[in-house]
């Protein structure tokens, strides 16, 4: 899995908001059209967007499906999906309305047999999320905190056949302070699946480093908040991808 660099468009209430370490009060509006966003960020050249569904990982089901539909029908580029996706059948729905990936994250630790379930109908297509405060991890929208750690959950579920990890440092999470290289580091050289950073991307200093990560499994990297306050350039950011 070649290195890549994937915008985020977190959606909650039919907008594009980014929150702040994940509380769903600390939320800023960013556009009224998450499709707008997606087409913008496809014409700056993205190859792939990450989308999630901020009020179906608070309430555990799809909220915001029919405008990720959408999304997945109109972007022309591949999306993967997260929030409020726990069952089969939410899995189904996604893949048939044209989603590439589906990101499970609290039913990797409430239902681990419906992620087996998942994986094997739709090999390749599905993401794990593992989502950690102090190597902890949190799952319902980062709402509970489990005494699971997050690298030995990650080697339990590699053999369920997931196509990659995506790795949230929650603390640094839309805190524009940089992510947490050394946990990142750490979680990549744990497992044996290419893993995704997620959280604290500020600069493309930040981007740079966690490029320079790939020999260690770092297959990318999620950007939101610094794609929509201007500290990262896009258009840059893919070129930086490319070095």
């Amino acid at each position: 899995m070649p290195f890549q660099v994937i915008p985020a468009i977190d959606i909650q209430g039919g907008k594009a908001v980014r929150l702040r370490q994940g509380r769903a009060e600390d939320a800023t509006v960013f556009s009224d059209s998450p499709l707008e966003v997606a087409r913008r960020f496809v014409a700056a050249g993205a190859s792939s967007l990450h989308v999630v569904d901020l009020d179906g990982a608070f309430l555990g089901k799809p909220v915001n499906s029919e405008i990720i539909c959408r999304i997945a029908s109109g972007a022309g580029v591949p999306i993967q999906v997260g929030g409020g996706v726990r069952n089969f059948d939410s899995a189904s729905r996604y893949f048939a309305a044209g989603v590439s990936r589906v990101i499970l994250g609290t039913s990797i630790v409430r239902s681990p047999e419906e992620v087996v379930r998942i994986t094997r109908a739709y090999p390749g297509k599905v993401a794990a999320g593992i989502d950690a405060r102090d190597g902890r991890v949190a799952i319902r929208g980062w709402v509970e905190v489990t005494g699971v750690i997050a690298v030995e959950l990650a080697r339990r579920i590699e053999e369920g056949g997931v196509s990659c990890f995506i790795y949230t440092d929650i603390a640094r999470d839309g805190m524009m302070v940089g992510p947490n290289f050394d946990a990142i580091r750490e979680f990549a050289k744990g497992v044996s699946t290419p893993v995704i950073a997620s959280g604290g991307v500020t600069t493309l200093d930040d981007l740079r480093r966690l490029k320079a990560m790939e020999g260690e499994g770092v297959a990318g990297t999620i950007i939101g908040r610094a794609l929509y306050d201007g500290s990262i350039d896009l258009a840059e950011a893919l070129k930086a991808e490319r070095e």
